[in-house]
This record gives C-alpha cells, structure tokens and sequence, in this order.
C-alpha cells in the first residue's frame, strides 16, 4: 500500500512560520490596530462635529467643539489640522488592557459637547434644540468599517508571516 510523498521541506516551513506567529507580539497589534480605529474615529467625528455661526458683530469664533476632539494635553504636541491630526492624536492616546478587551478613550472636554450631541431646551426654557448626534453617527460608522479594517491588518501580519 503507498501513503503517497509528502514534500517535508513544506511542512518545516509551515512549522517555522507557525512558531514565527506564536512568538509574534499580538498585544503590540491589537493596540496598532485600536489606535487605527480611534484615529478613524476621530477623523469621522471631526468632519462631522458641527461648527457655530456668529455674526462678525459678535466677536465670537466658531469651531471650539471641533478643536475640542484633539485638545487633551497628550495631543499638545501633534501638529494641528484635519485627518492628519486625527491619526496623531490617536497615537498619542494611552490603550488600557482589560482582559482580553483593548480601550482607547476618546472624548471631546468641551463642555457644552453633550448638549450639541443630544440636544437640549433652549434659552428661555419653552423650547428644544435637536441633538446633532456627530459621535452617534460616527461610532455606527465604525462599527459599520472596523470588521473590514481589522480583516486587512490580521491579513496583512499574516501574509508577512507566511510569505516574508
């Protein structure tokens, strides 16, 4: 009876590019891949964070809640300005381990950040003011795009595994 050939140069490489993954250093790509999805957080949060309009009489400038997203201390020394900043800001944040949970907090300090999200009464109290619901609305994106994003990082850690 004849089992057939095997090629056991294959099976030794199978071998080395498996022992490779297991010695890899998934903590260090879980949290690469957590700050790439905070980063894609914030540029979609930033875009969509509503900017006020003020009549030039008023002296007031609009954009506070938007500059808000990137104005915690850590991110003080990124560079300031559009996705770029997102990305860097991102990097910066610290990702807390909780098991096997990865947790980036990202949070707009601003005060008033709430009240634009969900809405609030308005001055004289007789009337509402709907939520704008740019976080909302940017976390079920997210959602939406983290599978796809997570899918290419772990197919791109293993074909350099099994190929390089």
């Amino acid at each position: 009876m004849n089992w057939g050939n095997c090629d056991y140069k294959q099976l030794q490489r199978l071998r080395d590019s498996l022992a490779t993954l297991q010695s890899m250093d998934m903590d260090r790509f879980c949290t690469e891949v957590s700050k790439e999805l905070a980063a894609r957080l914030l540029a979609l949060v930033i875009s969509r964070t509503p900017v006020g309009q003020y009549p030039k009489s008023s002296g007031k400038k609009g954009g506070t809640l938007r500059r808000g997203w990137t104005s915690k201390t850590q991110a003080d020394a990124a560079s300031r300005g559009g996705s770029n900043d997102a990305k860097a800001y991102a990097e910066a944040l610290p990702v807390r381990k909780s098991g096997n949970t990865y947790t980036i907090e990202v949070i707009n300090p601003v005060e008033y950040a709430s009240y634009v999200e969900f809405g609030h009464r308005t001055r004289g109290g007789d009337g509402w003011v709907p939520g704008q619901y740019f976080l909302t609305l940017s976390e079920q994106d997210l959602e939406r795009l983290a599978p796809g994003v997570i899918e290419r990082k772990l197919e791109a850690l293993l074909r350099e595994v099994f190929n390089g």
